[in-house]
């Protein structure tokens, strides 16, 4: 018999797909244009790995917020098509979560309230042992009675981020969760969310603009520079200096 070779998998291949439990997502030639005038997004072809932990940087009117609009489900391409797991994704779908800037929580509910939100459907007995393991996990375990008045604003953002998980989903998209907190509670946060992202196996799509966190938090790194990606890399081959300088169009940024 011949044998078959296989094509070698890159380390980021290895590292993710062998532990993956997240979905895939891919982009192909997604483009959308706003009738105003306003920047858009695209042509963008992109692929996550399942289990992979993506970071997107740019600055104001570069396509971020496009982009995450556009992998929620709130818009859709006028070109092009995005796949979730390899399936289409044409809206808000079940697998997938997102994290926004303000927390927009329910004040009227209590903590566990909110994060059991999304799981209304499920028999009583396994909402409440999904919303106790979301709170465990963002380390709010004992606050399920409290209201949201009483929490700080890095308590709020642990609610929002365990009502995300509580859902269980197989791509958690953040927008900016962490930009409105102090560096300190910013700082644990992001390495409580590498921590759940590790033990997770989750597909992570993290918007930010801040750099440093971007490097710190990505397994990999892109920047959007007018709608298109200006650089595509590992976060471990990249500085600061090199991605700003893809996002002022300079040379000596890292080539995609």
């Amino acid at each position: 018999m011949t044998a078959t070779m296989e094509t070698p998998r890159t380390d980021r291949q290895v590292a993710a797909q062998d532990r993956a439990q997240g979905d895939s997502l891919t982009l192909d030639k997604v483009t959308f244009r706003y009738g105003s005038g306003q920047a858009g997004l695209g042509p963008i072809d992109l692929h996550v790995e399942p289990g992979e932990f993506l970071c997107v940087v740019g600055p104001s009117g570069s396509g971020k917020s496009t982009l995450l609009s556009l992998l929620a489900g709130f818009l859709r391409p006028q070109v092009g098509q995005i796949r979730l797991a390899d399936a289409p994704l044409n809206g808000p779908h079940p697998r997938l979560t997102l994290v926004q800037q303000e927390a927009a929580l329910f004040p009227w509910l209590t903590v566990a309230g909110n994060v059991g939100f999304g799981l209304r459907s499920l028999p009583r007995a396994e909402r409440e042992t999904r919303v106790l393991d979301a709170l465990r996990q963002v380390g709010l375990q004992g606050y399920e009675k409290r209201r949201v008045h009483e929490l700080s604003g890095g308590q709020r953002q642990r609610v929002s981020l365990a009502r995300a998980l509580a859902v269980q989903p197989g791509l958690l998209l953040l927008d900016e969760p962490f930009s409105a907190l102090d560096v300190q509670t910013r700082t644990g946060l992001a390495d409580e969310l590498l921590g759940i992202w590790w033990a997770h196996k989750l597909t992570v799509v993290f918007v930010t603009h801040h750099l440093d966190e971007a490097l710190h938090l990505g397994r990999r790194v892109i920047a959007l520079r007018g709608g298109e990606i200006a650089l595509d890399a590992p976060a471990k081959s990249l500085s600061v200096q090199q991605l700003r300088a893809a996002l002022e169009g300079q040379a000596g940024a890292t080539p995609l």
